[in-house]
């Protein structure tokens, strides 16, 4: 997919609607106006529970949400089906669990775009932002002279049909930078070794109801994950 959307003019993975965007936004050109769109980031392979539902500024849904929106205009941001959900009854959007040895629990669908409750559910997150048009137009809207306070027409100036496909390579930085703090606020990380390791000892531990079905506290401090952050917790004091 990443190979697709580089080698595309527009950044989209599909060929055909591709070709309908270019179509539109060389006509749009044409009569002199800009448009906007939805950018949409996929992030796939996260371990589950990053972030925290503990509290409103860790909400991992959050974070990248602030991050999407603190993109220059960008009005709009929405995970999973996002707004869409407003529209379907609920049996109709929850995301049912199943589970099997090799992919641990995972949902049979993917409505709420990989976060629930605040955190990574292991399914492939999904944020789109939306962007508004470029304001500056060859066709100018009306203005106020600061001075006279007399209407007038906005400067003609130089101006691109859309920046979309830009601030997608925009929204995916900002997404795995908030990724990647998440990643290293739960694991420990002094080594990118260390890192590798905790990570994959603590996707064996989730996925498997064995080492934590009892929930106690004796049965996390005996995982292997567990066991190898006590012990950079140690190095480090």
């Amino acid at each position: 997919m990443r190979k697709q959307v580089a080698a595309s003019p527009v950044m989209m993975v599909d060929s055909e609607v591709e070709a309908q965007v270019i179509e539109k936004i060389d006509a749009t050109k044409k009569v002199g106006n800009t448009l906007g769109g939805v950018v949409e980031v996929i992030a796939t392979g996260l371990p589950i529970g990053l972030g925290s539902y503990t509290q409103w500024d860790k909400k991992l849904d959050a974070r990248l949400s602030q991050a999407v929106m603190s993109i220059n205009a960008f009005k709009g941001v929405e995970i999973g089906d996002g707004f869409e959900l407003a529209r379907r009854f609920g049996s109709e959007v929850m995301d049912e669990i199943a589970y099997d040895e090799t992919q641990g629990f995972y949902r049979l669908s993917n409505h709420l775009g990989g976060l629930e409750g605040g955190m990574t559910n292991g399914m492939p997150l999904i944020v789109r932002g939306v962007k508004k048009p470029i304001p500056t137009l060859y066709r100018p809207l009306q203005s106020v002279d600061i001075y006279t306070k007399e209407n007038y027409e906005a400067s003609i100036e130089r101006s691109d049909t859309t920046a979309v496909p830009a601030a997608s390579v925009v929204a995916e930085a900002v997404v795995a930078m908030e990724l990647a703090q998440a990643v290293l606020e739960k694991f420990p990380h002094d080594s990118y070794g260390e890192l590798q390791q905790a990570v994959t000892n603590y996707r064996t531990y989730s996925k498997n109801p064995d080492m934590w079905q009892s929930n106690t506290d004796e049965n996390v401090e005996n995982t292997d994950w567990a066991k190898h952050a006590d012990a950079a917790a140690e190095a480090q004091n």
